[in-house]
């Protein structure tokens, strides 16, 4: 009985993927959109950012397109910038440090007190302060770790003692300096000027440098974005997750003590619930950063524009006379758009790197050779 031939394989119809494994040569992953959804996701910010100038320069040409509303932008918008590079931090390694208002609370507050009531030399003050914040940010770290306690849960709890900390500090009211105020480079270190630019500015720039060498070129970096990605896969190739993430909190609040000596020689008097109104731009800046420039990642260049983007907004529609409730509006509206656009661009980068594992070609099988104890080097 002879066999029947084997029908001849047909061919695979035009557009399907059941032609990829027999096509010679190697295989490109597939791309599911082109170069321009990139461009799109990766620079679409900063086109907004320069769109709403345009359209603001239009519509306010006497007052916005001047250097009076740059200066108030660097001046006003440093602090928020320099706090939303400290929540991008943690962020990184997928948690959230819901304490930095508070600690920037009371950053402030103790670099006052230590001025004004207890007479340390600025210097000093300031260094304990920022000292004092990177030990803050190693307590959360290590509740949030060690612990085993959700961020959002550890961190509020951390924040609201610090928040009563600064109450107990300050007897519930302000600390004022007497008539001779506060040293007058103290107060420099937030007034002054470099190069044309207001320091904070300059300030905001060196951080966000320093944040992109530290996250984008160094392997500290790199872990820190798996254990974000997948803290399992983090484990498995042996990075230290706990300390890492230990070290991410502690750089968060090391930042927000710094933001906190600047406040104080910005408002120069201490106001214990001041830092509260900075913890909404926070995230907002660090949650729509991680649609920028780096898409699904949080990046310090995508939170500058992103605090850009804020700032330009904020500023155009306060001189076109909004009331004081349209600022809560905008961050808040600000915020649910951020965390919408970041969670879509995390996705969209997990679906493009499913799709790259799963058209990439499967490595090819090694012949045996002698070595190998296999058929070449049997001998007869």
């Amino acid at each position: 009985m002879t066999a029947s031939p084997s029908p001849r394989p047909r061919p695979p119809r035009r557009g399907s993927l059941s032609g990829l494994g027999r096509r010679t040569g190697p295989l490109r992953p597939a791309r599911p959109r082109g170069p321009g959804g990139h461009l799109v996701g990766a620079y679409g910010l900063p086109a907004l950012t320069v769109l709403l100038v345009l359209v603001f320069s239009l519509t306010l040409p006497r007052t916005f397109p001047t250097l009076d509303t740059v200066d108030s932008i660097l001046f006003t918008q440093s602090i928020p910038a320099i706090l939303a590079l400290a929540a991008m931090v943690p962020i990184v390694t997928g948690a959230f440090d819901l304490s930095l208002g508070y600690g920037l609370g009371l950053a402030h507050v103790m670099v006052m007190e230590l001025l004004v009531s207890d007479g340390w030399p600025w210097p000093l003050a300031c260094l304990a302060v920022i000292a004092g914040g990177g030990l803050m940010g190693v307590l959360n770290g290590v509740i949030v770790e060690i612990g085993r306690i959700d961020s959002f849960i550890a961190t509020l709890g951390t924040g609201s003692m610090l928040y009563a900390v600064s109450g107990w500090i300050t007897g519930g009211g302000r600390i004022v300096p007497g008539p001779q105020g506060l040293p007058a480079a103290f107060t420099d270190l937030y007034d002054s000027r470099f190069l044309g630019l207001p320091v904070p500015a300059w300030y905001v720039l060196a951080l966000a440098a320093a944040l992109w060498l530290l996250l984008e070129r160094l392997p500290l970096g790199r872990c820190l974005y798996v254990i974000g990605s997948n803290p399992r896969a983090a484990d498995l190739v042996g990075i230290p997750t706990r300390r890492y993430t230990v070290y991410a909190f502690a750089a968060s609040g090391l930042i927000v003590g710094f933001a906190g000596v600047l406040l104080a020689a910005q408002q120069q008097i201490g106001n214990p619930s001041v830092g509260l109104d900075y913890l909404l731009p926070a995230f907002a800046g660090a949650l729509l950063g991680s649609t920028a420039i780096r898409p699904g990642r949080p990046n310090a260049m995508g939170t500058l524009v992103a605090v850009a983007v804020l700032a330009v907004g904020l500023t155009g529609i306060t001189q076109m006379g909004a009331d004081f409730w349209t600022v809560p509006l905008f961050y808040g509206g600000t915020l649910l758009l951020a965390v919408g656009l970041a969670g879509y661009s995390a996705r969209r980068r997990l679906r493009t790197g499913a799709v790259a594992a799963r058209d990439a070609p499967a490595p090819s099988p090694r012949p045996p050779s002698s070595q190998d104890g296999g058929p070449a080097g049997r001998t007869p």
